[in-house]
C-alpha cells in the first residue's frame, strides 16, 4: 500500500440498544475506496458498535501499512473521547478506549473528526446491511 493518507469512514448501529449490532467501514485513499467492510458483531449498544467499527478500521490502516489515518464518525461521543475532550465513565467502553488508543499510537499522524449522519451515509447503511442480513439469515 503506498504510504498516502487513508481516510476511513466508520458508523456502528443496533437495531435496540443493546440488540443485534454491525459495523460498517469505508475505506478510501485519494478519491478511490480501498475497501468496504460490512459485520455483524452480536448483541451490543450502539456505543460498544461504534468503538468497535474503530478498531476494526484501526487494524485494517495497519493492514493496508497505512502511515496516517483520517477518520470521520457521526458519534460525537466516540470523536470527543477519543480527542480527549470526554472522559470515559461507562466500564463497558474502557477496554475499548483503551485497545483504540493503543492501535492509535502505530499510525505517524492520526485524525479523529466528527463529521454529520448525512455525510456518513455510506457506513451507516454498510453497518445496517450487516445486521439485517444477520436477522434474514435467523429466520430461514
Amino acid at each position: 500500500m503506498k504510504t498516502s493518507p487513508l481516510e476511513i469512514y466508520i458508523d456502528g448501529a443496533c437495531k435496540g440498544n443493546p440488540g443485534p449490532a454491525g459495523v460498517g467501514i469505508i475505506i478510501c485513499q485519494g478519491l478511490e475506496v480501498v475497501k468496504n467492510i460490512s459485520g455483524y458483531i452480536g448483541n451490543a449498544t450502539n456505543n460498544i458498535a461504534e468503538y468497535t467499527a474503530l478498531i476494526w478500521a484501526l487494524e485494517e490502516g495497519l493492514m493496508l501499512k497505512a502511515e496516517q489515518l483520517k477518520v470521520n464518525t457521526d458519534s460525537l461521543l466516540l470523536c470527543s473521547q477519543i480527542n480527549k475532550v470526554y472522559k470515559v465513565k461507562n466500564s463497558n467502553i474502557l477496554g475499548l478506549y483503551q485497545q483504540a488508543l493503543r492501535l492509535i499510537e502505530c499510525f505517524k499522524v492520526f485524525e479523529i473528526r466528527h463529521i454529520s449522519r448525512k455525510d456518513n451515509r455510506g457506513a451507516d447503511k454498510l453497518a445496517t446491511q450487516a445486521i439485517k442480513e444477520r436477522l434474514q439469515k435467523k429466520r430461514l
